[in-house]
């Protein structure tokens, strides 16, 4: 995929040397397909698509099809009547592919559109991102394109997946994994964290925010947090930054500085920092300060503490403190954050 960076201050001389460019989105219908995980990623993308054209005229472009084995009307179990836009034969080479997760066993559908099986093998080779919702992912496994990697499925055809692709590394323990360009997500929920991920990189950290509020604040964690992450271990062989990662995870209420930190594990704070980085890829102040964010995140949703509470809780006694962040990293404060969280949850 070609990311496209947020693009409102550039001057005038460079926004015209850019080009907007355009995302090439192709969903896959079938019959007895979920025809939420259809919509749902649709009306998300566009969205986001939206918030960035109010912002920038120069934000990506979205092209999207509706990919079928054949032209022929696809019967939801909604009742909906949805038809493909294009066959496999006349499809474009999209850049990221969504596969709907489908109601009913999905061995007979399998066994029906062979086309679109060869096609996914065919766009993840020429570099499209591909996306299984559900039982949906079965397509993939079908391809071939999952043996010896990661992925999840729907709790309720783990067993059956298992038997029917022993090849495939089937983590049920996730509802999210990521395997280089391929995503697989257990859920709807979790796909609709994946989409918010992707608007992210093609849009902007603005317009993902934007999309979250509006479609999926019941949806908590972070994408980075909730997913399997194929190689991830293999890329963060320190041991010692493991150890501290999961001091700050388990000690969030700590005032304690970098440099204490450091003290504590014994090694001088500049070795710490350069570590850290190296083996997270992050910097250990923007790790620690997203723990205590998404931490009271948490608690401003679920209970009724206090901001000044709240602020105690992850480490800050000073409560602007906890404001200024929040301002920065969501643009909204503490109470506007769970005033809109609430409205969300039990309006």
């Amino acid at each position: 995929m070609a990311a496209l960076v947020e693009v409102g201050h550039l001057s005038v001389m460079q926004s015209q040397n850019l080009e907007r460019k355009t995302v090439k989105v192709a969903l896959l219908v079938y019959q007895h397909m979920l025809a939420t995980s259809l919509t749902l990623p649709l009306e998300m993308l566009r969205a986001g698509e939206a918030f960035a054209l109010r912002h920038s005229n120069l934000a990506a472009n979205l092209s999207i099809q509706l990919v079928g084995e054949s032209n022929k009307k696809i019967a939801s179990r909604a009742g909906l009547a949805i038809y493909p836009d294009v066959t496999v034969e006349h499809a474009d080479v999209p850049d990221i592919v969504i596969v709907p997760s489908l109601w009913r066993n999905p061995r007979p559908v399998l066994r029906q559109n062979p086309q679109l099986i060869a096609w996914l093998a065919e766009r993840w080779q020429q570099g499209s991102t591909l996306i299984g919702v559900g039982t949906g992912i079965c397509f993939l496994a079908e391809s071939g394109l999952l043996d010896n990697h990661s992925a999840t499925t729907h709790w309720h055809y783990v067993e059956q997946f298992q038997r029917d692709y022993p090849k495939v590394l089937l983590k049920p323990d996730f509802f999210i994994t990521q395997s280089e360009r391929i995503y697989c997500a257990a859920s709807l929920n979790a796909l609709a964290d994946i989409v918010v991920h992707l608007i992210h990189q093609q849009y902007g950290r603005s317009a993902a925010q934007h999309v979250e509020r509006n479609f999926s604040h019941e949806i908590r964690k972070p994408y980075e947090e909730q997913r399997y992450l194929e190689g991830a271990v293999d890329r963060h062989p320190d041991e010692l930054i493991a150890q501290i990662q999961f001091w700050m995870r388990t000690n969030l209420a700590s005032s304690a500085t970098l440099a204490d930190v450091a003290e504590q594990f014994g090694i001088s704070q500049r070795t710490f920092t350069r570590r850290f980085k190296a083996a997270t890829g992050t910097r250990a102040t923007e790790f620690w300060q997203q723990l205590k964010i998404n931490a009271a995140k948490e608690l401003l949703s679920s209970s009724n503490l206090t901001i000044q509470e709240i602020a105690d809780m992850v480490g800050y006694q000073d409560q602007g403190h906890l404001t200024r962040l929040f301002k920065h990293a969501l643009g909204s404060t503490p109470t506007e954050y769970r005033a809109m969280v609430r409205k969300k949850l039990f309006s």
